[in-house]
């Protein structure tokens, strides 16, 4: 009698064999269209990920924000608390939302004036943009700096990055 395990193999190194013969047996030319399907599937995937990477970026970001704004809310509702405590929860989290309406109205009109797709953290002074360009603009770098710095009347570090398309 066959042991369910013997069958298990003879099952499997069956199909095996099958589809080995099969692949040797498959015409060329039809090995070469699928792959070139593959081929096709892998560049757009890369083309999405490019494309994506804002995108990437800005869900990184917000879940860092939401991590920082549970804690802070915890601290608020939190009975044990002193006043003092919750006061500073609520003043950091009246920042984060602040800073975080700054970095959409600074996108938005990074996208308006220059029409560039940009991403932008703020953390305290400093100001980090990246912007998708298909070349490195020192001129334009500069522009965007100024365009940033205007919104604010102290003095930020702000630093412009690049991304090629």
């Amino acid at each position: 009698m066959i042991k369910k395990q013997n069958l298990w193999f003879l099952t499997l190194f069956s199909l095996i064999l099958v589809l080995g013969v099969y692949y040797v047996t498959l015409p060329q030319d039809l090995l070469d269209r699928v792959n070139n399907v593959v081929d096709k599937t892998t560049s757009k995937v890369t083309a999405v990920t490019e494309e994506n990477a804002l995108v990437a970026m800005r869900v990184s970001k917000e879940e860092e924000r939401q991590e920082a704004m549970t804690i802070l809310n915890e601290q608020l509702t939190n009975e044990q608390a002193t006043t003092e405590e919750k006061n500073n929860a609520y003043e950091q989290l009246k920042y984060l939302n602040e800073v975080q309406g700054k970095e959409e109205s600074l996108e938005k009109k990074i996208k308006k004036e220059y029409d560039l797709d940009c991403f932008i953290k703020i953390d305290n002074i400093d100001v980090s943009t990246i912007c998708i360009a298909k070349k490195h603009d020192v001129k334009l770098a500069n522009k965007i700096m100024r365009l940033i710095q205007k919104e604010y009347k102290e003095r930020k570090k702000i630093t412009v990055k690049f991304q090629k398309k």
